[in-house]
Protein backbone atom coordinates (compact mmCIF):
# COMPACT_ATOMS: atom_id res chain seq x y z
CA UNK A 1 0.00 0.00 0.00
CA UNK A 2 2.72 2.17 0.69
CA UNK A 3 4.60 1.34 -2.26
CA UNK A 4 1.33 2.48 -4.32
CA UNK A 5 1.00 5.66 -2.24
CA UNK A 6 4.80 6.61 -2.92
CA UNK A 7 5.16 5.56 -6.76
CA UNK A 8 5.60 8.99 -7.94
CA UNK A 9 8.96 9.06 -5.82
CA UNK A 10 9.72 5.76 -6.38
CA UNK A 11 9.48 5.32 -10.03
CA UNK A 12 12.65 7.87 -11.15
CA UNK A 13 14.76 5.57 -9.17
CA UNK A 14 14.24 2.34 -11.09
CA UNK A 15 16.73 3.53 -13.66
CA UNK A 16 19.61 5.08 -11.45
CA UNK A 17 19.10 1.05 -9.26
CA UNK A 18 19.53 -0.38 -12.79
CA UNK A 19 22.39 1.47 -13.88
CA UNK A 20 24.34 0.58 -10.69
CA UNK A 21 23.78 -3.03 -11.10
CA UNK A 22 24.88 -3.01 -14.53
CA UNK A 23 27.74 -0.77 -13.53
CA UNK A 24 28.65 -3.41 -10.90
CA UNK A 25 27.81 -6.18 -12.81
CA UNK A 26 30.50 -5.12 -15.64
CA UNK A 27 33.11 -4.35 -12.70
CA UNK A 28 33.81 -0.33 -11.87
CA UNK A 29 37.88 -1.15 -12.84
CA UNK A 30 36.94 -2.62 -16.35
CA UNK A 31 35.12 0.66 -16.87
CA UNK A 32 37.93 2.92 -15.49
CA UNK A 33 39.97 1.18 -17.43
CA UNK A 34 38.33 1.98 -20.70
CA UNK A 35 37.88 5.38 -20.53
CA UNK A 36 41.41 6.02 -19.55
CA UNK A 37 42.44 4.20 -23.10
CA UNK A 38 39.61 6.63 -24.95
CA UNK A 39 41.21 8.24 -27.73
CA UNK A 40 41.96 12.31 -26.73
CA UNK A 41 41.82 13.16 -30.82
CA UNK A 42 38.14 11.59 -30.97
CA UNK A 43 36.50 13.06 -27.93
CA UNK A 44 38.01 16.65 -28.20
CA UNK A 45 36.18 16.35 -31.89
CA UNK A 46 33.40 15.03 -29.81
CA UNK A 47 33.88 18.61 -27.66
CA UNK A 48 33.89 20.37 -30.90
CA UNK A 49 30.58 19.01 -32.01
CA UNK A 50 29.18 19.61 -28.37
CA UNK A 51 29.36 23.63 -29.46
CA UNK A 52 28.02 22.47 -32.45
CA UNK A 53 25.09 21.09 -31.36
CA UNK A 54 24.37 23.28 -28.46
CA UNK A 55 24.15 26.23 -31.20
CA UNK A 56 21.76 24.23 -33.35
CA UNK A 57 20.29 23.12 -30.26
CA UNK A 58 18.95 26.77 -29.62
CA UNK A 59 18.62 27.91 -32.98
CA UNK A 60 15.76 25.55 -33.63
CA UNK A 61 13.57 26.88 -30.70
CA UNK A 62 14.91 30.37 -31.25
CA UNK A 63 13.33 30.41 -34.72
CA UNK A 64 9.97 29.41 -33.63
CA UNK A 65 10.58 32.01 -30.67
CA UNK A 66 11.63 35.08 -33.63
CA UNK A 67 8.22 33.72 -35.31
CA UNK A 68 6.27 33.92 -32.02
CA UNK A 69 8.03 37.85 -32.42
CA UNK A 70 9.55 36.99 -28.97
CA UNK A 71 12.46 39.61 -29.24
CA UNK A 72 14.66 37.71 -27.79
CA UNK A 73 18.96 38.22 -28.93
CA UNK A 74 20.80 34.77 -29.70
CA UNK A 75 23.24 35.34 -27.10
CA UNK A 76 20.13 35.15 -24.42
CA UNK A 77 18.59 32.07 -26.21
CA UNK A 78 21.95 30.31 -25.93
CA UNK A 79 22.27 31.03 -22.08
CA UNK A 80 18.51 30.38 -21.76
CA UNK A 81 19.12 26.33 -23.20
CA UNK A 82 22.01 26.27 -21.30
CA UNK A 83 20.18 27.01 -17.97
CA UNK A 84 16.86 24.93 -19.22
CA UNK A 85 19.26 22.05 -20.37
CA UNK A 86 21.03 21.65 -16.66
CA UNK A 87 16.98 20.75 -15.62
CA UNK A 88 16.13 18.71 -17.90
CA UNK A 89 19.56 16.90 -17.20
CA UNK A 90 18.18 16.41 -13.71
CA UNK A 91 14.50 15.56 -14.21
CA UNK A 92 12.89 12.42 -15.23
CA UNK A 93 12.09 12.57 -19.01
CA UNK A 94 14.27 16.07 -19.29
CA UNK A 95 10.35 17.55 -18.40
CA UNK A 96 13.09 19.87 -16.40
CA UNK A 97 13.37 21.56 -19.94
CA UNK A 98 10.08 23.53 -19.77
CA UNK A 99 11.57 26.15 -17.35
CA UNK A 100 12.13 28.12 -20.97
CA UNK A 101 8.90 29.08 -20.36
CA UNK A 102 9.37 31.07 -17.30
CA UNK A 103 12.92 32.41 -18.89
CA UNK A 104 10.96 33.60 -21.74
CA UNK A 105 8.44 35.60 -19.75
CA UNK A 106 10.89 38.25 -19.66
CA UNK A 107 10.41 39.11 -23.42
CA UNK A 108 6.36 37.96 -23.19
CA UNK A 109 3.36 39.44 -21.28
CA UNK A 110 2.52 35.93 -20.00
CA UNK A 111 3.98 32.75 -19.82
CA UNK A 112 1.59 31.35 -22.47
CA UNK A 113 4.04 32.28 -25.72
CA UNK A 114 6.60 30.61 -23.94
CA UNK A 115 4.85 27.49 -22.89
CA UNK A 116 3.76 27.25 -26.65
CA UNK A 117 7.77 27.67 -27.92
CA UNK A 118 8.40 24.55 -25.06
CA UNK A 119 5.46 22.39 -26.25
CA UNK A 120 5.74 23.02 -29.80
CA UNK A 121 9.90 22.05 -29.55
CA UNK A 122 9.09 18.93 -27.18
CA UNK A 123 6.77 17.59 -29.48
CA UNK A 124 8.76 18.12 -32.89
CA UNK A 125 11.84 17.06 -30.91
CA UNK A 126 9.73 13.51 -30.04
CA UNK A 127 8.86 12.91 -33.65
CA UNK A 128 11.84 13.75 -35.22
CA UNK A 129 13.36 10.98 -33.11
CA UNK A 130 10.55 8.31 -33.93
CA UNK A 131 10.57 9.40 -37.49
CA UNK A 132 14.79 8.67 -37.40
CA UNK A 133 13.86 4.99 -35.15
CA UNK A 134 12.02 4.41 -38.34
CA UNK A 135 14.12 5.75 -41.68
CA UNK A 136 16.50 3.58 -40.29
CA UNK A 137 15.18 0.43 -39.44
CA UNK A 138 16.27 -1.61 -41.91
CA UNK A 139 19.41 -1.62 -40.91
CA UNK A 140 18.01 -4.14 -37.86
CA UNK A 141 16.90 -6.77 -40.87
CA UNK A 142 17.19 -9.71 -39.53
CA UNK A 143 18.65 -8.99 -35.80
CA UNK A 144 16.05 -7.20 -34.43
CA UNK A 145 12.03 -7.51 -34.99
CA UNK A 146 11.21 -3.93 -34.34
CA UNK A 147 7.60 -2.60 -33.95
CA UNK A 148 7.93 -0.33 -37.06
CA UNK A 149 4.10 -0.20 -37.31
CA UNK A 150 3.59 0.85 -33.93
CA UNK A 151 6.24 3.76 -34.38
CA UNK A 152 4.42 4.64 -37.40
CA UNK A 153 1.43 5.33 -36.30
CA UNK A 154 2.87 7.09 -33.08
CA UNK A 155 4.53 9.46 -35.20
CA UNK A 156 1.29 10.15 -37.40
CA UNK A 157 -0.24 10.34 -33.95
CA UNK A 158 2.23 13.17 -33.11
CA UNK A 159 1.32 15.00 -36.55
CA UNK A 160 -2.26 14.99 -36.26
CA UNK A 161 -2.42 16.05 -32.23
CA UNK A 162 -0.04 18.92 -33.36
CA UNK A 163 -2.52 19.90 -36.48
CA UNK A 164 -5.61 19.19 -33.92
CA UNK A 165 -4.40 22.05 -31.36
CA UNK A 166 -3.24 23.91 -33.58
CA UNK A 167 -6.51 25.53 -32.88
CA UNK A 168 -7.15 27.06 -30.08
CA UNK A 169 -10.95 26.52 -30.12
CA UNK A 170 -10.17 22.64 -30.56
CA UNK A 171 -8.11 23.36 -27.18
CA UNK A 172 -10.92 24.80 -25.13
CA UNK A 173 -13.13 22.31 -26.31
CA UNK A 174 -10.40 19.25 -25.16
CA UNK A 175 -9.69 21.15 -21.69
CA UNK A 176 -13.04 22.79 -20.95
CA UNK A 177 -13.79 19.03 -18.24
CA UNK A 178 -10.55 20.90 -16.47
CA UNK A 179 -11.83 24.22 -16.70
CA UNK A 180 -14.99 24.28 -14.96
CA UNK A 181 -13.27 22.38 -11.72
CA UNK A 182 -10.88 25.63 -11.52
CA UNK A 183 -11.98 28.48 -9.24
CA UNK A 184 -12.81 31.86 -10.45
CA UNK A 185 -9.11 32.84 -9.91
CA UNK A 186 -7.74 30.40 -11.63
CA UNK A 187 -9.91 30.46 -14.00
CA UNK A 188 -8.86 34.09 -15.13
CA UNK A 189 -5.31 33.30 -14.84
CA UNK A 190 -5.77 30.25 -17.43
CA UNK A 191 -8.12 31.75 -19.52
CA UNK A 192 -4.95 34.40 -19.77
CA UNK A 193 -2.25 32.16 -20.35
CA UNK A 194 -4.27 30.03 -23.02
CA UNK A 195 -4.82 33.35 -24.81
CA UNK A 196 -0.86 34.01 -24.97
CA UNK A 197 -0.44 30.08 -25.76
CA UNK A 198 -2.17 30.98 -29.46
CA UNK A 199 -0.90 34.72 -29.53
CA UNK A 200 1.66 34.94 -32.69
CA UNK A 201 2.13 30.86 -33.14
CA UNK A 202 3.60 30.57 -36.64
CA UNK A 203 1.92 29.73 -39.59
CA UNK A 204 2.10 25.40 -40.39
CA UNK A 205 4.42 26.26 -43.39
CA UNK A 206 7.25 26.48 -41.19
CA UNK A 207 6.61 23.50 -39.31
CA UNK A 208 8.51 21.22 -42.06
CA UNK A 209 11.80 23.91 -40.91
CA UNK A 210 11.39 23.26 -37.33
CA UNK A 211 11.17 19.33 -38.11
CA UNK A 212 14.24 19.40 -40.15
CA UNK A 213 16.44 21.95 -37.64
CA UNK A 214 14.95 19.00 -34.82
CA UNK A 215 16.63 16.14 -37.19
CA UNK A 216 19.64 18.33 -37.49
CA UNK A 217 19.67 18.60 -33.55
CA UNK A 218 19.63 14.57 -33.22
CA UNK A 219 22.05 14.19 -35.89
CA UNK A 220 24.84 16.46 -34.34
CA UNK A 221 23.81 14.52 -31.08
CA UNK A 222 24.49 11.02 -32.64
CA UNK A 223 27.94 12.17 -33.94
CA UNK A 224 29.04 13.08 -30.60
CA UNK A 225 28.20 9.76 -29.56
CA UNK A 226 30.53 8.52 -32.57
CA UNK A 227 32.85 9.86 -31.93
CA UNK A 228 33.60 9.35 -28.14
CA UNK A 229 32.43 5.49 -29.64
CA UNK A 230 35.54 6.01 -31.99
CA UNK A 231 37.99 6.56 -29.04
CA UNK A 232 36.49 3.78 -26.83
CA UNK A 233 37.24 1.24 -29.77
CA UNK A 234 33.73 1.00 -31.54
CA UNK A 235 34.39 0.72 -35.04
CA UNK A 236 31.08 0.70 -36.32
CA UNK A 237 30.01 3.18 -39.03
CA UNK A 238 27.80 6.03 -38.54
CA UNK A 239 24.37 4.25 -39.78
CA UNK A 240 24.71 1.84 -37.08
CA UNK A 241 24.35 4.85 -34.64
CA UNK A 242 21.74 6.59 -36.43
CA UNK A 243 19.89 2.78 -35.94
CA UNK A 244 20.59 2.47 -32.14
CA UNK A 245 20.77 6.15 -30.58
CA UNK A 246 17.02 6.40 -31.63
CA UNK A 247 15.44 3.98 -29.89
CA UNK A 248 18.19 4.83 -26.99
CA UNK A 249 16.74 8.25 -26.91
CA UNK A 250 12.91 7.08 -26.90
CA UNK A 251 13.83 4.24 -24.03
CA UNK A 252 15.44 7.45 -22.16
CA UNK A 253 11.79 9.37 -22.06
CA UNK A 254 10.52 6.78 -19.68
CA UNK A 255 10.13 8.36 -16.44
CA UNK A 256 12.12 5.59 -14.70
CA UNK A 257 15.04 7.60 -14.25
CA UNK A 258 16.96 10.97 -14.05
CA UNK A 259 17.65 11.91 -17.93
CA UNK A 260 17.42 7.96 -18.40
CA UNK A 261 20.52 6.82 -16.56
CA UNK A 262 20.34 2.92 -16.64
CA UNK A 263 17.50 2.46 -19.24
CA UNK A 264 19.43 4.13 -21.85
CA UNK A 265 22.40 2.36 -21.30
CA UNK A 266 20.63 -0.61 -20.66
CA UNK A 267 19.51 -0.26 -24.34
CA UNK A 268 22.55 0.69 -25.78
CA UNK A 269 24.29 -2.33 -24.25
CA UNK A 270 22.16 -4.57 -25.61
CA UNK A 271 21.43 -3.18 -29.35
CA UNK A 272 24.92 -2.45 -29.63
CA UNK A 273 25.64 -6.36 -28.35
CA UNK A 274 23.34 -7.27 -31.96
CA UNK A 275 26.44 -5.96 -33.85
CA UNK A 276 29.38 -7.88 -30.88
CA UNK A 277 29.93 -4.79 -29.35
CA UNK A 278 31.15 -5.76 -25.44
CA UNK A 279 28.88 -4.13 -22.80
CA UNK A 280 32.09 -2.41 -21.36
CA UNK A 281 32.95 -0.34 -24.46
CA UNK A 282 29.34 0.75 -24.64
CA UNK A 283 28.75 1.33 -21.14
CA UNK A 284 32.11 3.60 -21.26
CA UNK A 285 31.07 5.60 -24.13
CA UNK A 286 27.84 6.36 -22.80
CA UNK A 287 29.44 7.35 -19.34
CA UNK A 288 31.79 9.91 -21.47
CA UNK A 289 29.37 11.01 -23.17
CA UNK A 290 26.89 11.81 -20.39
CA UNK A 291 30.13 13.68 -18.86
CA UNK A 292 30.67 15.73 -22.04
CA UNK A 293 26.84 16.52 -23.11
CA UNK A 294 25.68 16.34 -19.38
CA UNK A 295 27.97 17.50 -16.50
CA UNK A 296 30.29 20.22 -18.88
CA UNK A 297 27.24 22.06 -19.87
CA UNK A 298 25.40 22.07 -16.55
CA UNK A 299 28.29 23.23 -14.77
CA UNK A 300 28.51 26.73 -17.15
CA UNK A 301 24.66 26.55 -16.30
CA UNK A 302 24.57 26.47 -12.86
CA UNK A 303 26.91 29.71 -12.74
CA UNK A 304 24.83 31.47 -14.94
CA UNK A 305 21.63 30.18 -12.76
CA UNK A 306 24.10 31.31 -9.89
CA UNK A 307 24.69 35.15 -11.49
CA UNK A 308 21.16 35.74 -11.99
Amino acid sequence: MLLIKNWKKILPIIGIVLFFYILIKLDLVNIINEIKKANILFLLLALIFLIVMLLVQTYKWFVIARLQNIKIPFKEAFKINLITNYYGLITPSKIGVVVRAKYLKKYTKNIGKGLFNFTIDKVLDISSVIFLTILFSFVFKDKLNLPITFFTALFFLFILATLFFMKKERSKWFLRFFYHRLSKSYKNKAKTTLDSFYENIPKKRYFILFFILNIISWIFIYLIYYFIGLSVGINLGFLYYLAILPISSLVSLIPISINGLGTREAALISLFGLFNIGAVKVFSMSIIDFFIVGIIPAIIAISLILRK
